[in-house]
This record gives C-alpha cells, sequence and structure tokens, in this order.
C-alpha cells in the first residue's frame, strides 16, 4: 500500500518555498549607537549620495536594535526633484528581515527645505501606526537639507 501524500507533498515543485537566513558580522555591542537626532542625522548623511542630495528625492530606513545600535539602512527608493515613492511593505520587510525594534526614516528635500510637507506628515503617521502593530517603534524621521541642515520629527514633537 502506497502512503498517503502529505501537504507537503502535494504542493512540492508546483508553490514556492521561501528561506530566510540571517548572518550578521561583529559585535553587535560594538555597532554605532544613537543617542540624539544629530547621531541620526549624521548616520543618515552618510547612507546618501552626496553627488545627488541636492538633486533628486531619495528615502532611506535604517534598522536600530533595543540598544539604540545601527543594524543597516534601505535604499527604499529614489524619485524626482520634489518627491519619491514610499512602499510601507517594502520598509517593513526590511525591518523584520534584520530584526530591528526601532526605525529611522530619512530623506532628502533638494529643494534646500527641510520642513516637512503635509505628504510627509501622512506617511510618517501611517508607517508609525503600522509598526505599532508589529511592535517596530518609529524613532524618529529626519528630512535633511543639502547645506547640513536637518528636520527632526521627533525635536519637533511630532512623534
Amino acid at each position: 500500500m502506497k502512503p498517503a501524500k502529505t501537504l507537503f507533498d502535494k504542493v512540492q515543485g508546483e508553490v514556492p518555498e521561501f528561506s530566510i537566513s540571517y548572518k550578521t558580522k561583529g559585535n553587535p555591542a560594538l555597532r554605532q549607537q544613537i543617542t540624539s537626532s544629530k547621531d541620526i542625522a549624521e548616520i543618515c548623511r552618510k547612507c546618501f549620495d552626496s553627488d545627488t542630495i541636492d538633486w533628486v528625492e531619495s528615502f532611506i530606513v535604517m534598522g536600530f536594535n533595543r540598544a539604540n545600535r545601527l543594524l543597516g539602512f534601505y535604499k527604499v527608493s529614489q524619485g524626482g526633484v520634489d518627491r519619491t515613492a514610499v512602499d510601507a511593505k517594502v520598509i517593513f520587510q526590511f525591518a523584520l528581515l534584520c530584526n530591528a525594534s526601532l526605525l529611522v526614516l530619512c530623506h532628502n528635500h533638494p529643494s534646500g527645505s527641510i520642513r516637512p510637507s503635509h505628504s510627509d506628515e501622512i506617511t510618517t503617521r501611517k508607517l508609525k501606526e503600522a509598526g505599532e502593530l508589529l511592535d517596530i517603534k518609529l524613532l524618529d524621521h529626519v528630512i535633511l537639507g543639502a547645506d547640513g541642515e536637518y528636520y527632526s520629527f521627533c525635536d519637533e514633537g511630532m512623534l
């Protein structure tokens, strides 16, 4: 008598199987730690291409562990002179895959104005709410200007 097929046997070869691996380099206790929005802005600026920061808008996300130590960053998008796409699914894929407990969002304003747009405020609120569902805290959203200035949603009481 032939053994009954399991669910796995029935889908094998027909349905893609995903696997996840997580490999870190170095001691987590030695990773860069943030203590202020100034620290965040300095790290953010290093993640942007200095040749395009005052030309096109880009959006990055950085993941941190519970000790505020940097796990890594991901460039979510690069757009035009005054906007770029922000996809929450991409942001939280990154957050989950790097085991982030804290997120920092960052984008630049090529216009030089560091004031958030209405769209920036809505995006920040939505991402904060999405993070709460996953127990991933949105620590800050920083807007960089081309001249070294920055705007911190946290410092301004918007987070």
